[in-house]
């Protein structure tokens, strides 16, 4: 799989000095990750983390009681997209400093840490709007599902209401959401 950036074709796989993403059965590093992000030449660091609440609220309605979440990735795929989703924002965004994304697989307890994206940039504004971007990127195009565990011992599949695409499809999808195409 590749992407298209600035008119050129890259591999995901292909390293980039200032993109970081994995995949990860341990806690999410956040202050590794913050410290990582913040460069000489940026005057802003934003960071999303996502944790695991004890309550949902989803298409299948209100559950309380949650004690965890198993996290299962297609993992060949999850690194490559979430590669492609920090060279995108990249792309949209030139003056970025770093971009890290992580996703967390396995069992994740309330309130740790099972997704994060750390943005660095010269400006607050491109900071917000690119992490903005890539937590909303990666939710449509990344293949992570999540299994419930209540404290009664129920267990149950979560409900997203995503689909996944492809990454290209979901970046495309949140600019013309943000930025419609005027009516004819």
């Amino acid at each position: 799989m590749t992407a298209v950036v600035n008119d050129q074709i890259r591999s995901p796989e292909e390293p980039v000095e200032d993109v970081r993403v994995a995949l990860t059965q341990d806690r999410v590093p956040v202050a590794e990750a913050i410290e990582w992000a913040t460069v000489p030449h940026c005057g802003a660091v934003v960071t999303f983390t996502g944790t695991v609440r004890d309550h949902n609220d989803d298409l299948e309605g209100h559950r309380t009681g949650i004690v965890g979440i198993d996290y299962e990735a297609f993992d060949r795929h999850v690194e490559p997209r979430l590669r492609q989703i920090a060279l995108a924002a990249r792309d949209r965004w030139p003056a970025l400093g770093r971009v890290a994304l992580f996703h967390r697989v396995g069992p994740v307890p309330v309130t740790e840490a099972s997704v994060l994206v750390v943005v660095s940039a010269p400006h607050r504004g491109e900071a917000f709007t690119a992490a903005r971007f890539c937590i909303d990127v990666l939710k449509e195009s990344v293949p992570v599902w999540k299994r419930e565990y209540g404290g009664d011992g129920t267990s149950g599949w979560v409900a997203t209401g995503n689909r996944i695409d492809d990454v290209s499809v979901a970046a495309s999808r949140w600019r013309l959401a943000r930025n419609p195409e005027p009516a004819a």
